[in-house]
């Protein structure tokens, strides 16, 4: 495997793209070694319907697109980052708020840390922003799964 690979998509922001996203993702990982049935599989998919999600519901029209990028660098880092062009940050709502809708990044960071890894967002140059999961990833024969690593 090389010392860093990348794949990036970029979808309309439709919710018919969300299932598209997660598919694209998992065969990429399949491709790079990581079991479909894996335990890992299965948290890296909904950890990507809820980026795509987020995308296509929070961005109120405002981004015609969003974008998919995962990374494996050096064998230790799965990093998958979800790009859209609306301004608006992610807010924390409060719990009230959070029962039928707005818990998202809730999930997304607790399965982040369940595995040993973080959610971060960056802005982008064009005035939007990139909500990035960081897991580690390790290779062990022809199995991959992520390792869970504390901080």
């Amino acid at each position: 495997m090389a010392d860093h690979q990348e794949a990036s998509i970029t979808l309309p922001s439709d919710p018919a793209s969300v299932p598209t996203a997660r598919r694209y993702v998992a065969d990429l990982l399949t491709e790079w070694g990581l079991p479909t049935e894996a335990e890992t599989a299965d948290t890296v998919r909904l950890i990507v319907s809820e980026l795509t999600t987020n995308a296509v519901q929070h961005t109120f029209g405002q981004s015609p697109t969003f974008t998919v990028e995962i990374r494996l660098e050096r064998e230790e880092w799965l990093r998958i980052g979800v790009t859209d062009s609306h301004p608006r940050w992610p807010q924390r709502l409060p719990a009230a708020v959070q029962q039928d809708n707005g818990r998202g990044l809730v999930i997304i960071r607790s399965l982040a840390a369940e595995y040993g890894g973080r959610l971060s967002i960056t802005p982008t140059p064009e005035g939007g922003k990139t909500v990035w999961i960081a897991l580690p990833w390790t290779v062990a024969g022809t199995a991959a799964a992520v390792r869970v690593r504390g901080g």
